[in-house]
């Protein structure tokens, strides 16, 4: 009866909570440009504030970049920290707006009402149904719900640089038994869900070096060794006929999918026709024995994202380019190193080169997947509170992407991570017209409720 008239509070108290959002969305902090570097302030000190208010000790926290805003309450139970970033992406290009981006309102959309404002979704709506969610329980119980520390980054949306450091001289402080992170979304609008595998990212841009210079084709045309033909050769025979990689070694410390996620995942219903037909394909291209959320979510991949060399100007200008140039990336799944991987994709290279060509590696960067421990009880607790709130049954999903956050707090806290958001694919978050769905918003603060009531029975 207690979670009922915590769930009442939530429902009666949605207007006040909607403002709150609204003063928030009205700072443009926007973390890339340092025209914004006073409302990124400004952001931070209004979420502590907002934390004190409930009952955290809180402050702002320097960085070399913007500030993190920590809070803490020690209570009884497990000890979870809960993640979020409030600042946004740039606004441009701003004449592709409806209106001001940081002058929110709550407008009908399509499925219903939304909130319309740089940061809606991503992650400013998502980050404040948490503290809603502890607003009710206080309101309620008079107290916060257990023993949870809060933790708000500024940088998210300009590659976190701040973000291992702090971690590093923090690690007593931030550790704890789990993380929460908010910054993810129902799977097929509908669905919700919790993710536990993220795919790791390696890449590398090279240059394949023929000769001193570029050649007249008309007079060493044929004699001359030319490198985009070198490199195409090497790139186009990167995958099989069958849409496996072929750089040696690189399967060698890929698991098998679990027969339960895989059965789970299968009665997802996913729909790869309408996916790819969104966007104009039709056809799988990966791994031909993987279902298509398998290829997306748990096997990993190589991509060749650009490709240049020679002239490409208008008109012709008929030379044997000196150089051609690729970036190739690599999603990783669990167990593959980055620092296998690249090297062993630098030798394959290198094995296929010809007489009088050369190879300029640049510094390549890769991060580890991350796959969370899901026997942990609080896992199988989250789904059963997200599957009563939503009234389908709660998924446990993998990500296609990458979320650092997530792997950073495996690798440097030694904690996993339970990632739950309530983000649709409509929301276009980097995009203009950003939105959240009333709903989302609404039913996001019932969520955290209800996952805060299980954890802490436990």
């Amino acid at each position: 009866m207690t979670l009922d008239a915590v769930l009442s509070r939530i429902d009666d108290a949605l207007p006040e909570s909607c403002d709150r959002l609204m003063e928030l969305l009205r700072i443009p902090s926007i973390s890339t440009d340092p025209a914004y570097d006073g409302d990124c302030a400004q952001a931070a000190a209004w979420l502590v504030q907002e934390l004190k208010a409930l009952g955290f000790s809180a402050s702002t926290r320097p960085t070399p970049g913007h500030p993190m805003v920590v809070g803490r309450h020690a209570g009884e139970g497990r000890h979870i920290l809960f993640y979020g970033h409030y600042d946004v992406q740039p606004v441009d290009p701003l004449e592709l707006w409806d209106r001001d981006p940081f002058d929110p309102v709550q407008e009908n959309g399509p499925n219903g009402p939304v909130i319309r404002a740089r940061g809606a979704a991503d992650d400013k709506g998502q980050l404040m149904t948490f503290l809603e969610a502890c607003r009710a329980w206080k309101d309620v119980h008079g107290v916060l719900p257990g023993n949870l520390t809060i933790f708000f980054e500024g940088e998210e949306e300009s590659g976190s640089p701040s973000l291992i450091p702090f971690l590093r001289e923090n690690k007593d402080e931030l550790s704890a038994d789990l993380a929460l992170i908010c910054d993810t979304g129902l799977f097929a609008d509908q669905t919700p869900a919790i993710v536990t595998m993220l795919r790791g990212l390696a890449k590398v841009e090279f240059t394949i070096q023929g000769a001193t210079k570029d050649l007249h084709s008309g007079m060493f045309g044929g004699v001359a060794m030319n490198p985009i033909r070198v490199l195409t050769r090497i790139l186009g025979g990167l995958h099989d006929e069958n849409g496996r990689v072929q750089v040696p070694g690189f399967y060698d410390d890929v698991a098998e999918l679990p027969e339960t996620v895989a059965a789970q995942w299968q009665g997802l219903g996913f729909d790869h026709a309408a996916f790819l037909g969104g966007v104009g394909l039709s056809t799988p291209a990966g791994e031909a024995d993987r279902t298509p959320l398998e290829q997306i979510w748990s096997r990993p991949t190589a991509e060749i994202n650009g490709i240049w060399g020679g002239y490409t100007g208008a008109g012709f200008k008929t030379v044997l380019p000196a150089q051609a140039s690729a970036k190739v990336s690599f999603r990783l799944v669990s167990g593959q190193d980055p620092a296998k991987i690249l090297p062993a994709f630098k030798a394959w290279i290198e094995a296929q080169l010809p007489p009088d060509c050369a190879l300029i590696w640049k510094e390549p960067e890769g991060s580890p997947a991350s796959v969370m421990e899901i026997t942990d009880p609080a896992f199988d607790a989250a789904r059963a509170a997200l599957s009563e709130e939503w009234d389908r049954p709660a998924a446990f999903v993998g990500c296609g992407g990458s979320i650092p956050v997530a792997g950073y707090f495996k690798e440097f806290l030694g904690m996993d991570a339970m990632l739950i958001g309530f983000g649709r694919d409509d929301d276009q978050i980097h995009s203009p017209n950003e939105k959240y769905d009333l709903e989302s918003f609404h039913k996001g603060i019932r969520s955290w409720a209800r996952v805060l009531d299980r954890i802490a029975q436990q």
